[in-house]
């Protein structure tokens, strides 16, 4: 297969308050952090929770202000489906050592929560995956038992 891809789905908690800063250009970007949450099965047939934690960094995008709408509306706690790319990036850190970071770089943000912080009545529904056509992908994980949305510790 020729080309590649780099494309990221989450559906997960923000961590903290989001941060917006401001370019010297003026430019707005906030960076936030959010939380997901995957199971598994040890041998002895005990379920185990695993949460794995995101950067996700957000710009202006053309006529879009996705950095100004995240970092005005989204709280620690709530619920969003953010859709990226994986972006890695490298600095020289104060003592000298080159330093890392991959972070999500957003390119669309769905709130799945109403204003008042609960799901449900008045909060966008999103689906974030096609409809199942032959009993794989992503919706055949959930029908499995995999990811359990209730579960979600916060």
């Amino acid at each position: 297969m020729a080309g590649s891809l780099n494309r990221v789905m989450l559906i997960g908690r923000c961590t903290a308050d989001p941060e917006m800063r401001y370019l010297p250009s003026g430019q707005p970007v906030t960076q936030l952090r959010i939380a997901t949450n995957r199971y598994s099965t040890s041998q002895e047939g005990e379920r185990k929770e695993f949460t794995d934690y995101h950067d996700v960094v957000v710009w202006n995008m053309g006529g879009r202000k996705l950095a100004e709408i995240a970092g005005q509306y989204l709280k620690k706690g709530s619920l969003v489906y953010i859709e990226g790319r994986l972006q890695t990036r490298s600095w020289d850190g104060q003592d000298g050592q080159k330093r890392y970071r991959t972070e999500v770089n957003a390119n669309d943000i769905q709130f799945l929560e109403s204003r008042g912080g609960e799901a449900g009545e008045g909060a966008p529904r999103v689906a974030p995956f096609p409809p199942p056509t032959g009993g794989e992908g992503p919706a055949q994980d959930a029908a499995d038992g995999d990811i359990d949305p209730d579960d979600i510790p916060f």
